[in-house]
């Protein structure tokens, strides 16, 4: 699956974001599972910024200069650290990160099958959901319409 995508961003901007998705999901060697560092599942991070591409690449080259080039101040996402200040003073530009790490993680083939799911679309097939306790929605339903109707199809 590497596609060996090194645009849109520089080599440093590209190091930077490795040491954010090593930081944000390191290997398990306990688990067998890479990290999202790993070459495969950081090529797709690489090929799915999509129309976020700038502000990650302007973030990524603030959070670089925050640092000073030391990127092993961004190898840890615990309370207190470089990456964690970030999140707290960038959440919208933090979620980018966050869901780019994780969706390209979570849909490598390894980890589908190491957290027990086949490696494949969800379409055609679908995947089997256990159900839920559907009371939990009750409280919504009890609120009443909460949105304005758009005119029924009305035209002006």
């Amino acid at each position: 699956m590497t596609k060996s995508n090194t645009a849109p961003f520089d080599g440093v901007q590209r190091e930077t974001l490795r040491a954010i998705a090593a930081a944000m999901i390191p290997a398990s060697e306990e688990s067998q599972l890479p990290g999202a560092d790993d070459p495969a599942i950081f090529d797709d991070i690489l090929a799915s910024t999509g129309r976020d591409t700038k502000a990650l690449a302007d973030a990524l080259t603030m959070l670089h200069s925050t640092v000073s080039g030391d990127l092993s101040a961004l190898r840890s996402a615990g309370p207190g650290t470089v990456l964690e200040r970030f999140r707290s003073e960038n959440g919208a530009t933090a979620a980018i990160f966050e869901l780019a790490i994780s969706q390209c993680y979570y849909r490598d083939d390894r980890v589908m099958r190491a957290i027990g799911m086949e490696p494949r679309a969800p379409y055609p097939k679908g995947y089997a959901i256990e159900q839920g306790d559907w009371s939990l929605l009750d409280p919504v339903r009890a609120r009443g319409k909460i949105y304005r109707d758009a005119g029924g199809g009305k035209t002006a």
